[in-house]
C-alpha cells in the first residue's frame, strides 16, 4: 500500500463528492419538469417524441399503471434485442460478416440481460456481435435500462415526498427525461473524452497484421474447447497473423460506465487498451459509474425536503465504499503467502510488490482494487482486472459489495430504490427500539410497507443460494468450474449473485455459455430485476397516499450521524445473516487455506 495507491483513492471520492450537489440539483429540476439549460434543445425532441408515440404528459399514473408499463416496455425491447442477435447476419453494419448469435440460449441470456441491466456477457463481443447488433441493440439497452432504472427511483422519492396522492408519475415522460437529459448529453461529451485519450470510434473492417515472429497457440475446435491429441497433449497451431478488432467502442464504453451497464465492447472489457487505454480514461471511466446514483441522493434530500436527510444516506454508502476498498487494496497488496520472499523481506510476508496477476501494467495494484470495488459497488459490472486472479479477501470484496444488494452508490436508479428499501427496514427497527409507530420523513411505516421491503430482501439470497446449490452438486453445473475446492464455489456464487444483483461482472474461470447456465442465470436476471421492482412500487403507491405527520420528540432523526450508523448496521446485518455461511465455505476458507499451505 503506498501514497499514490491512496491519493487516487481520496481524490477519486473527492470528485463524487463535488458532482454530488449540481448533478442532483440538476436531476431534481428534470423531473420536477422545472427549466435546465438543456430545454431550448430538448423540450422541443421531446414533445415530438410524445407527438409521434401517442403519449399524453400530463396523464399521472398509479403504481400499478406504473409497473405495467415499465414491464411491458420491458418485455418488448427484450423481444427485439432476441430478434436483431437472431437475424444480424442479413442485417447492414456488418464487416465481418457475423452470422446469427447461436445458440438460442446465448441469444436469449444475452436479451435478458441487456434488458435488466445486468450486461452480463456469456459471449466475446469481437467474435460475436455485428456494428449493428452493438449499436442498435446493446447500445440503445444501455440507454433505456438505465433509464428504466432511474425512473423507478424517481418515482419511489415522488411516493415518499407526495401527500395524500394516488399517482408517483408517468412512466414514459420519467423515462424519456430520464434518456435527454440524464443519459444523452452526458454521454457525448463523455464519448468525446474518450477518443481524446486513444478510444476506438469508427465502423471499419478488422485490420489484419503480421506477426513478427509466428506464434504457437492451441487449436480450438468448434464448440470453443481446447483439442488434445490421444495422449492428452495440447494441438498446437503456428501463427503467423494477428486479426485487430476495432469498431464504435467509445460510443458504448461511456453509456456502459454512466448507465452502470458494465458489457465491454470487448470480452477483455476495460481492461482492453482500446476500451481504457489511459489512466485518465481509467478515471473518467470510474467517476462516470458513481456519479449519477452519487447525485441522487442530493436529487433525494431535494425532492424530499430533507437535504440533510440526502447526505446521510450519501455518508453511509461513502463510508461502506472505503471499507471496502480498504480491505480490497490492502488484500492485493499483500499478495501471494506462498510467493518465496526475497532477501530484503521479513520472513513469512508475501510476494514483494503484491498481487499483480489479472491486473493491467497500465493501473496497478491500487487502480485495479479501487475499479474493482467501484463496479460492484455500483450495479455496473465493468471490469479493468480478473477478479478470479485477486486474492481470496480482495475477490471476496467484490462478492460482499454484490450480495448487499449494491446500495453502495449502487446503479444508476436501482442503488438509490435499493438503498430507499433499507431505509424503511432501519427506519422501522429504529420505530422498534422507543417502542412507537415508525415514521419516515413525516409517513408513518406501517405493516404493509415493511412486509413488502422483507419481500425485497428475501427474493435476492433465495435465488442466488437455490441456484448455487444447484450447480454445484449437479454435473451440468461443475463441468463449467475450472478451480476445485473452495474458489470453484466462489465462482458459481459470484456467478448467480451478479446476475441476480444485475452487476454483471463475472469471477472468472466458469464456462458460462452452456444450456443450463445461460437458461438460469438468464431466468435468475429477470427474477433479480423485475421482482424487486413490483414491491418497491408498491411502497412507493402506499406511501403516496399516507397523510403527513408532524415530527415530535419520539420522532427517530434521518438527518442524523446515528441514523447512517443504523442504516449502515442494518445493511451489514442482514447481510451477514443471510450470506456468511456461504462465504464462508468461499473465500474465507480459501484464504486460511491458502496460508496453511494449501493451492488448487
Amino acid at each position: 500500500m503506498t501514497f499514490n495507491g491512496w491519493l487516487q483513492i481520496v481524490v477519486f471520492l473527492a470528485l463524487i463528492f463535488a458532482v454530488t450537489k449540481p448533478l442532483g440539483v440538476f436531476m431534481a429540476r428534470v423531473f420536477a419538469r422545472e427549466r435546465t439549460f438543456l430545454d431550448p434543445v430538448l423540450r422541443p425532441i421531446e414533445r415530438l417524441l410524445y407527438r409521434v408515440t401517442g403519449v399524453d404528459e400530463t396523464h399521472e399514473m398509479r403504481w400499478t399503471e406504473y409497473a405495467t408499463t415499465m414491464l411491458l416496455f420491458s418485455v418488448v425491447s427484450m423481444l427485439v434485442l432476441y430478434l436483431i442477435q437472431r437475424i444480424q447476419g442479413v442485417l447492414p453494419f456488418n464487416p465481418q460478416h457475423l452470422g446469427a448469435v447461436a445458440p438460442e440460449h446465448l441469444a436469449f441470456n444475452t436479451a435478458a440481460s441487456f434488458t435488466t441491466n445486468t450486461n452480463w456477457q456469456a459471449y466475446s463481443g469481437e467474435t460475436t456481435m455485428s456494428y449493428f447488433t452493438q449499436m442498435a441493440g446493446l447500445a440503445y439497452h444501455n440507454f433505456v435500462s438505465a433509464a428504466v432504472g432511474l425512473a423507478l427511483a424517481i418515482a419511489f422519492i415522488r411516493g415518499i415526498a407526495r401527500r395524500q396522492m394516488q399517482t408517483i408519475g408517468n412512466f414514459w415522460v420519467d423515462m424519456v427525461r430520464a434518456s435527454l437529459w440524464v443519459l444523452l448529453p452526458f454521454c457525448i461529451v463523455g464519448a468525446l473524452l474518450l477518443v481524446s485519450q486513444g478510444v476506438v470510434q469508427n465502423l471499419k473492417p478488422y485490420d489484419t497484421v503480421k506477426l513478427v515472429e509466428p506464434q504457437l497457440v492451441q487449436r480450438a475446435g468448434p464448440d470453443g474447447k481446447l483439442v488434445v491429441d490421444a495422449s492428452g497433449k495440447p494441438v498446437m497451431d503456428s501463427v503467423t497473423t494477428q486479426t485487430i478488432a476495432q469498431g464504435p467502442v467509445a460510443s458504448q464504453e461511456i453509456i456502459k460506465e454512466w448507465g452502470t451497464n458494465g458489457g465491454g465492447f470487448f470480452n477483455a472489457n476495460s481492461s482492453h487498451p482500446f476500451e481504457n487505454p489511459t489512466p485518465l480514461s481509467n478515471l473518467i471511466e470510474m467517476f462516470s459509474i458513481f456519479a449519477v446514483s452519487a447525485g441522487l441522493t442530493y436529487t433525494l434530500g431535494r425532492m424530499t425536503g430533507s437535504a440533510g436527510h440526502g447526505w446521510a444516506v450519501w455518508a453511509a454508502m461513502a463510508i461502506l465504499f472505503l471499507a471496502g476498498v480498504t480491505v480490497a487494496y490492502w488484500a492485493e497488496s499483500k499478495g501471494n503467502p506462498l510467493y518465496p520472499p526475497t532477501v530484503d523481506q521479513r520472513a513469512g510476508d508475501s510476494q514483494p510488490g503484491g498481487n499483480m496477476e489479472g491486473k493491467e501494467v497500465r493501473f496497478g495494484i491500487a487502480a485495479s482494487a479501487l475499479f474493482a470495488t467501484v463496479t460492484t459497488d455500483a450495479s455496473c459490472g465493468a471490469i479493468n482486472g480478473w477478479h478470479d486472479s485477486f486474492t481470496p479477501l480482495g475477490g471476496m470484496v467484490p462478492l460482499v459489495n454484490i450480495m448487499l444488494s449494491e446500495v453502495i452508490f449502487g446503479g444508476v436508479g436501482s442503488g438509490m430504490y435499493g438503498m430507499l428499501i433499507y431505509v424503511v427496514l432501519a427506519v422501522f427497527i429504529a420505530g422498534l427500539m422507543v417502542g412507537r409507530t415508525p415514521e419516515y420523513l413525516g409517513k408513518k411505516i406501517e405493516a404493509y410497507d415493511v412486509k413488502m421491503a422483507m419481500l425485497v430482501s428475501l427474493v435476492f439470497p433465495l435465488v442466488i443460494l437455490s441456484l448455487t446449490g444447484i450447480s454445484l452438486v449437479k454435473e451440468f453445473g461443475t463441468v463449467g468450474i475450472s478451480n476445485p475446492g473452495p474458489h470453484g464455489l466462489s465462482q458459481v456464487l459470484y456467478a448467480f449473485t451478479s446476475v441476480a444483483g444485475n452487476n454483471g461482472s463475472a469471477f472468472g474461470g466458469l464456462t458460462v455459455n452452456t444450456l443450463w447456465y445461460d437458461t438460469a442465470t438468464a431466468f435468475t436476471m429477470l427474477l433479480g430485476r423485475f421482482f424487486m421492482i413490483v414491491p418497491m412500487l408498491a411502497i412507493a403507491g402506499n406511501l403516496a397516499q399516507k397523510k403527513y405527520v408532524p415530527p415530535s420528540l419520539g420522532t427517530f432523526p434521518v438527518t442524523t450521524p446515528l441514523f447512517t450508523v443504523l442504516l449502515i448496521g442494518v445493511i451489514l446485518i442482514l447481510g451477514a445473516l443471510t450470506f456468511f455461511p456461504a462465504l464462508s465455505l468461499g473465500p474465507i476458507l480459501e484464504h486460511l487455506l491458502l496460508h496453511a499451505g494449501k493451492t488448487f
